[in-house]
């Protein structure tokens, strides 16, 4: 039996219950599905110590405020509970633990299979976030063995980790976070591939994000020069591991290269000898099961514009740099998809 909607969203995380929202004020039939089986999984399942750097006032999703004070920070826990008690409160229709198979056009439709059977649906809206599939380089299959390896979507706290050196690769916001928790209890290396830019959560008692609003960052899109330039020069939110890097608690190595046996050599000629590797290396989009071609370029990113592709009924939401630089984060995602909602019908 095959299942038919207008609308059918791929993934219930921020991006997708955010068009669910505003597709049930449009009264259009329409399923959320997603592979997990829990609403908020995707941070449930990320490191315990993970405190988003965005104040409770900039997580809401439309509709909703995040519980406890808004100039606070959530937890990764706290945050997945609120996406549960939104899809409850707004009571969206999502079906969990239901992964894409493939997808694909036949008879001016679009056909999903699922691990849950067969649908068809006049609009694909595919929400599955920047978040995909863990990258983790060649480098590693150079590692010796008895060295320890973790991307950092699988690390979860220090106990994980062998006694002894740790080296993080990647310095972006996650990396950073990770090397401050694990200096506490091991000597850690941070290899960094280029300047380190910082910014801090507050200014004047004020959330730097509500200085970007002030101050029209926030509004830049990615067309804009101020876009293009913010893309290039990401900065890391919080100052927590500048005294670290200052007291040699964490030693800044530059980018790796290559490994030899149990040496990581960098690119200056650095030579680390860990214990434990964390890969906070990023991630790489997933779009195989997609069967329907001129969506996805070939270095594998989707072709669009703010969302919109060359296929009509097809749409993405929640990518990063969609149109603004919060698109990807709860912070920005509610606009996107109140105009991504404006083109469904």
């Amino acid at each position: 039996m095959v299942n038919q909607y207008n609308t059918i969203v791929i993934g219930a995380g921020q991006a997708g219950l955010a068009i669910g929202y505003y597709l049930k004020q449009k009264s259009l039939s329409f399923l959320i599905i997603d592979s997990k089986s829990r609403v908020g999984d995707s941070w449930r399942q990320r490191y315990d110590s993970l405190t988003l750097f965005t104040p409770r006032s900039h997580n809401a999703l439309p509709g909703m405020n995040v519980e406890g004070a808004q100039n606070g920070y959530s937890t990764k826990d706290e945050l997945a509970d609120y996406l549960e008690g939104y899809s409850s409160h707004y009571n969206l229709p999502v079906q969990l633990d239901t992964a894409v198979i493939n997808l694909f056009k036949e008879n001016k439709l679009f056909h999903l299979v699922t691990t849950k059977g067969d649908y068809v649906a006049e609009n694909i809206v595919i929400a599955t976030g920047p978040f995909q599939k863990p990258f983790v380089p060649d480098i590693e299959k150079e590692v010796a063995k008895d060295i320890f390896q973790i991307h950092a979507a699988h690390y979860k706290n220090p106990s994980q980790l062998k006694e002894g050196t740790t080296l993080i690769v990647g310095a972006g916001n996650s990396g950073v976070q990770i090397a401050t928790e694990v200096a506490e209890s091991r000597d850690v290396y941070l290899s960094v591939g280029k300047r380190m830019k910082f910014l801090p959560y507050t200014l004047l008692n004020r959330s730097i994000f509500w200085w970007f609003q002030v101050l029209g960052i926030a509004k830049a899109t990615i067309h804009s020069k101020l876009g293009q330039f913010m893309k290039k020069n990401d900065p890391i939110i919080g100052k927590e591991i500048k005294p670290l890097l200052n007291n040699g608690a964490v030693k800044r190595v530059s980018k790796v290269l290559k490994a030899d046996g149990k040496s990581l050599i960098c690119e200056n000629g650095e030579k680390v000898q860990p214990e434990n590797i964390i890969w906070a290396t990023g991630y790489y989009n997933d779009y195989e099961w997609i069967k329907i071609p001129n969506l996805i370029d070939k270095n594998n990113n989707v072709i669009h514009d703010r969302g919109i592709t060359r296929e009509k009924g097809i749409y993405f939401l929640g990518l990063s740099w969609q149109y603004r630089r919060g698109s990807a984060l709860l912070l920005g995602v509610g606009e996107d998809a109140k105009f991504l909602s404006t083109h469904i019908n």
